[in-house]
């Protein structure tokens, strides 16, 4: 066994869906020796272990699975090259085993193969391939994209198999219901649905029992011991009255059958899981946008000047790298030589490219512009800013708990309360029934078992979920999850991103003033513009599309000031005010009095000019939406804090706030600062709804109570957060906050009315009134009323669709 430093690895989880569920595989990852710490992340479907052992991830796995959960990993049988023998079958199986991701691996010398199981999160062939080429071996892989098995692919396929799975369960069943509700008197019917409900329950049905039954070896219980236990015991009994008819004739009785009733539960329950998978956010798809960010090969300059393309993942610190038009860069850096423009709105969230000259600082996921440079790499793989931000988001997911934490709790107890009260029920009938005793007891404990099947339990929750996403998509308003509506309704502090959430996110020309209103002088500013490379050029072509551009002759970029151009054998200038400045132009008094005001409302201007003097002078700003000032008055009117976060400058902040009634915001944030900030609220007891659109936002959003995304930005943005306004309209925040609190109520409802159903119908299945009236539940009467108390959960969701 391989001994290494202590280090954290990640092992993904299926089944795990409750705190329940996590409190059960905490517990069992507590008996595994070898683990030093240990926590499970629900919201990021993963149980964390800390341990100086790799080999125990196997153990940890295994122990995983006896408690009736799954981890999703990848089986592959690799060719093994260069073994002579027997002994080298050993030494590559041994090697293996101790990496860190691999569950099992047996090689066998026979067939030079081996078979392994791996966790894709951790480990790749790739990476395998590696260890074992270190002792002198060599594994057989295919190339990388035929390779790529990934967390998400199993997800998918795990989810299609239940969509199939439940369709056929479903076909099969309706008939089962309508024989056992209409046709019972016609011939072979018990047979007949003996035949079509038998695949529902044991091969549909299957993991419920298999799940129940690793549950009691640990003595403990969830939704799949209520489903065995319900479904199993109207099975049972349904074919034993079946085969032995005369048992209950001869005692006066009618042997009645519930295959209709086990078909049902079964069905039912993996409708519910089925909604529930449905209704969960992909958390993973964000990391791998995020991760999909960095490109996969770079240019590194070698010391002789020769230009070779590598993987990423040999870029080591003080290699040089060559970025070309267009190109996302790889790592951290700083610029050695050229200059460019580089995008870098997934960083600060801010619209304009930033100019990069020698010795400025260029980050990992960000976009260069039109012109090429070298830098130096300074931070690699994990180190980079792209990197940190992907662990924060990690992380904020990782400590989120979800909605139906109560249901699992109360399940966990109301299973062995069931159970005791049909023992209960059983004993009693035969200290107390007379000569029927046994088989009313009999009958009392089977009808328990059936009418206290947790259908309406596994319902409550996703059907209203699933209406209440429906009516967010009207709207515009997509919801990812149940969490995210449990608190929309508790939120009380709103933390708005400025750019593309209180702004339109692009740079517009807002304003423009002309010596003479001449259209040459507009065709020859358009013509300089178009051969520019600033990014604000391209709002000036935007705001002239209507005019032709004239030809321009002897084009000149002057770095951090503007161009220099001929048009007609006449020089003419474009840029900043210093630029005007340098050359000596004249400008006007109005002209200046027109700067000034658009200066001080924070906007940026652009100045026309020819060598003499200036001819326009020209405003260029990113506008506030026209519904962004009525939406922050809406929200400060129903009790919540508002709170501004930007990374542009204090000026253009303290702008914006002016203009939109903000009283509290922050200036020139970075993205970490930003999760920091929504931590703190959460600190002072506040529930914080985090609002934004960019990549720079996505650590803030994670971190946020409620994460709500403006669907006109990034990918990364919206697939952090659990909900999209896909309008951008800030209004529709208002009106989110408005849904949640009607799902949520609705949710309640749900679960109120599922478990008063089984506060009175236990009891009365129980036989509790026969001594009072004489009243008998028939099982039958049971299973019926346990498919109406679905019928009227999801009866009672649909209703949200009416509210307004």
């Amino acid at each position: 066994m391989t001994t290494d430093p202590l280090n954290a690895i990640a092992i993904p989880l299926e089944g795990v869906e409750s705190e329940h569920c996590a409190l059960i595989v905490d517990k069992g990852l507590d008996k595994v020796e070898g683990i030093a710490a240990h926590k499970v992340e629900l919201n990021n479907r993963r149980a964390l272990i800390t341990t100086d052992e790799n080999a125990v991830v196997s153990k940890a796995v295994s122990a995983i699975r006896d408690l009736g959960y799954d981890v999703p990993t990848v089986k592959k049988t690799i060719p093994v090259l260069d073994m002579t023998c027997a002994s080298c079958a050993i030494s590559v199986e041994s090697l293996l085993k101790s990496l860190p991701g691999i569950v099992t691996a047996s090689v066998n010398f026979a067939t030079t193969s081996v078979a392994v199981e791996y966790l894709p999160n951790i480990i790749d062939a790739a990476g395998m391939q590696k260890a074992v080429q270190s002792i002198g071996y060599d594994l057989l892989i295919e190339s990388g994209e035929k390779e790529a098995e990934t967390l998400e692919a199993i997800h998918q396929q795990k989810f299609a198999a239940l969509r199939r799975k439940t369709l056929w369960a479903a076909l099969i069943t309706v008939p089962v219901v309508i024989i056992g509700m209409f046709f019972m008197d016609i011939r072979y019917a018990n047979e007949i649905m003996w035949v079509l409900s038998t695949p529902v329950v044991l091969y549909f049905g299957r993991d419920f029992f298999i799940n129940a039954w690793k549950q009691a070896k640990h003595r403990s219980a969830n939704m799949d011991t209520l489903v065995a236990l319900g479904s199993g015991t109207a099975y049972i009994f349904s074919v034993f009255n079946t085969l032995f008819p005369s048992f209950w004739h001869s005692r006066g009785l009618h042997g009645h059958v519930y295959f209709e009733a086990a078909a049902v539960i079964v069905t039912f329950i993996l409708l519910g899981k089925l909604l529930e998978e449905r209704a969960k956010g992909n958390t993973s798809s964000a990391i791998k946008k995020l991760m999909g960010l960095q490109p996969r090969t770079v240019t590194v300059i070698k010391t002789d000047g020769r230009e070779e393309t590598l993987p990423v993942e040999k870029v080591n610190k003080g290699d040089v790298l060559l970025v070309k038009p267009g190109e996302k860069i790889a790592v951290d850096g700083i610029v050695t030589a050229g200059s460019s423009y580089v995008d870098e709105s997934m960083l600060s969230g801010e619209p304009l490219p930033v100019l990069k000259n020698e010795n400025d600082p260029v980050f990992a996921g960000t976009i260069n512009q039109k012109g090429s440079f070298r830098f130096r790499a300074e931070k690699v793989g994990s180190e980079t800013m792209l990197a940190q931000i992907i662990r924060m988001v990690q992380e904020a997911q990782g400590s989120k708990a979800p909605v139906q934490k109560l249901v699992d709790k109360i399940a966990g107890i109301f299973v062995p309360v069931v159970i005791g009260i049909a023992i209960l029920a059983f004993a009693s009938w035969m200290l107390l029934g007379g000569n029927n005793g046994f088989t009313q007891g009999l009958i009392a404990f089977a009808t328990v078992l059936v009418i206290a099947c947790p259908c309406a339990l596994g319902l409550a929750t996703p059907t209203a979920i699933m209406v209440g996403i429906g009516k967010g998509a009207e709207k515009g308003i997509l919801i990812k999850d149940a969490l995210s509506l449990e608190l929309g309704k508790k939120v009380n502090a709103v933390v708005l991103d400025k750019t593309g959430t209180i702004t339109e996110g692009k740079p517009l020309v807002t304003g423009s003033y002309w010596k003479n209103d001449d259209l040459l002088l507009k065709q020859i500013f358009l013509g300089i513009e178009k051969r520019s490379e600033h990014p604000l050029a391209d709002a000036v072509a935007k705001h002239f599309e209507a005019v032709s551009a004239a030809p321009v002759a002897a084009f000149e970029s002057l770095t951090g000031r503007g161009v220099r151009a001929q048009v007609h054998g006449v020089v003419y200038y474009a840029g900043n005010r210093r630029l005007l400045d340098e050359q000596g132009i004249r400008i006007d008094e109005s002209f200046l009095e027109k700067a000034r005001q658009w200066s001080d409302a924070s906007q940026t201007v652009i100045w026309f000019a020819s060598e003499q003097e200036a001819l326009g002078v020209f405003a260029i700003a990113d506008q506030v939406k026209e519904s962004s000032a009525e939406a922050i008055q809406a929200l400060k009117q129903a009790g919540i804090a508002v709170y501004m976060l930007t990374g542009d400058h204090e000026t253009t902040a303290a702008a914006i706030a002016r203009q939109t009634g903000i009283t509290d915001y922050q200036a020139e944030v970075l993205p970490e600062q930003k999760a920091v900030f929504v931590k703190q609220l959460q600190a002072q007891g506040k529930t914080v709804a985090m609002v934004g659109d960019g990549i720079n936002d996505s650590a803030a959003l994670a971190q946020a109570d409620v994460s709500i995304a403006m669907g006109k930005g990034s990918d990364i943005a919206m697939d952090v957060a659990k909900m999209t306004i896909i309008s951008s309209d800030l209004n529709k925040i208002p009106e989110a906050i408005r849904l949640s609190r009607q799902t949520v109520a609705t949710i309640r409802q749900n679960l109120f009315w599922a478990f008063i159903y089984n506060i009175i119908g236990i009891p009365v299945a129980a036989g509790v009134l026969y001594p009072v009236n004489g009243f008998l539940l028939d099982p039958m009467i049971a299973g019926a009323a346990m498919a109406l108390s679905s019928v009227s959960v999801v009866t009672n969701s649909l209703r949200l669709k009416w509210k307004r």
